[in-house]
């Protein structure tokens, strides 16, 4: 049986540089979400109950959207998303030293439109 997962509060949009300006002033003048930047470089929005990180991320040549999800048994939550699918991209940002997670891609050949 595969760990318990939850849904965390965090999104993370991982945008490349040349769109970065432009997706802070729609989300900030346009949709109007209220804005927090708690944790510089990185600004955020309060997105109702959930809060919309947007990171600056010059390598990347489109947006990315990562959602955070919690479990009492991260190891077990990594062996199961990786043994069915999901790929390890820790690379994508560095979390820090004996931060219990990791970045995981959802397999895309799963989606269906």
């Amino acid at each position: 049986m595969p760990a318990e997962i939850k849904g965390g509060i965090n999104i993370a949009m991982k945008v490349p540089s040349h769109q970065y300006a432009a997706v802070i002033a729609f989300y900030r003048d346009v949709v109007g979400l209220p804005p927090f930047d708690e944790q510089q470089p990185a600004k955020g929005f309060i997105l109702g109950p959930n809060r919309l990180w947007i990171d600056d991320m010059p390598h990347l040549s489109q947006a990315e959207v990562w959602l955070e999800l919690f479990t009492d048994d991260n190891e077990r939550a990594l062996t199961h998303l990786t043994a069915n699918g999901a790929v390890r991209c820790d690379a994508v940002e560095e979390l820090g030293e004996g931060f219990r997670g990791g970045w995981v891609m959802k397999p895309s050949q799963y989606l269906r439109a």
